[in-house]
C-alpha cells in the first residue's frame, strides 16, 4: 500500500534494460486483489508468486484490538489465498510456476504478545504444506516454498531482543533474501533460518512444560517485551 516505497523500489530495481512495474493493492481486501490480479494477468501468466506482505501487532491478546486481530488474519492469511487462487490456474495450465509462501519462526513455536501473529504463521505453514500435498496428487510440477526465518532487521520487529545472539541472532534482510532467492532458485521445498530453529521440532517432543521452560530460558518468550515496530505504526 505504500506508493512511494514501491516507486522507489521500482526505480532501484529498473536497470541493465529491464522493465519493473508495481501496483498499489491493499491485501487486507479481497476484492483489491482481485482486481489487481485480473489486471497483472492481462501481460501474461506468473511465473513466481511470493507471499511476503505481513503485519504484526505485538500485542498480547486482551491487548489487541478486534480491528488488530482482523487485520493480522486479512493479511497474513487470507491474502495467501486470495493471490494463491488468483494466480495458481495459469500455472497449472503450463504445469510450471513456484508459489513462494514467507511464513515465521513464529509458525513454529510461539510467545508472548505474539497470539495473533504467531496463530496466522502457523496458518501459513499449514497452507503451504496443504497448498503442496495438493499439487503433489495433481502430479503437478508447480512448486511451493516455505520460509520461517526468526526476526529480521526489517523494522517491522524494531525492539525485539535475543538473548543469546550468537545462536539467535537478529537476520540481517539482505542476507535472508539472498537465501530465499537460492531457495527458489534450487526447488526448496522448505527455508528455515538460521537452521538451529529446526530443533524446535525435537523439543515437541518433550512434555509441554519442559519445551516451555526450554523457551522461557533462551528468552524467546521475553523477546517481545521491548518491541515498538515500525515508527507509527
Amino acid at each position: 500500500m505504500n506508493a512511494a516505497g514501491l516507486e522507489a523500489a521500482r526505480r532501484e530495481l529498473e536497470v541493465a534494460g529491464r522493465t519493473v512495474e508495481s501496483d498499489v493493492c491493499n491485501l487486507a481486501s479481497r476484492e483489491a486483489i482481485e482486481v489487481a490480479a485480473a489486471r497483472l494477468l492481462t501481460g501474461g501468466p506468473v511465473d513466481i508468486l511470493v507471499n511476503n506482505a505481513g503485519v504484526v501487532t505485538g500485542k498480547s491478546l486482551l491487548d489487541a484490538t478486534p480491528a488488530e486481530i482482523e487485520r493480522t488474519f486479512d493479511v497474513n492469511v487470507l491474502a495467501l489465498l486470495w493471490t494463491t487462487r488468483a494466480f495458481l490456474p495459469a500455472m497449472l495450465a503450463r504445469d510450471r510456476g513456484h508459489v513462494v509462501t514467507i511464513a515465521s519462526a513464529a509458525g513454529i513455536a510461539g510467545a508472548a504478545k505474539m497470539t495473533d501473529y504467531s496463530a496466522s504463521k502457523h496458518a501459513a505453514v499449514g497452507f503451504d504444506e496443504s497448498l503442496r500435498l495438493e499439487l503433489r496428487r495433481r502430479k503437478s510440477r508447480v512448486v511451493t516454498t516455505v520460509v520461517c526465518p526468526f526476526y529480521i532487521n526489517t523494522g517491522m520487529f524494531a525492539g525485539v531482543r535475543t538473548r543469546f545472539p550468537t545462536i539467535l541472532p537478529i537476520l540481517d534482510a539482505e542476507w535472508v533474501t539472498d537465501e530465499i532467492i537460492d531457495a527458489i532458485r534450487r526447488d526448496r521445498l522448505r527455508l528455515i533460518l538460521p537452521r538451529v530453529v529446526r530443533v524446535t521440532w525435537i523439543g515437541r517432543l518433550l512434555p509441554v512444560r519442559a519445551f516451555d521452560a526450554i523457551m522461557e530460558f533462551i528468552g524467546i518468550n521475553r523477546s517481545m517485551d521491548e518491541f515498538t515496530g515500525h515508527p507509527g505504526h
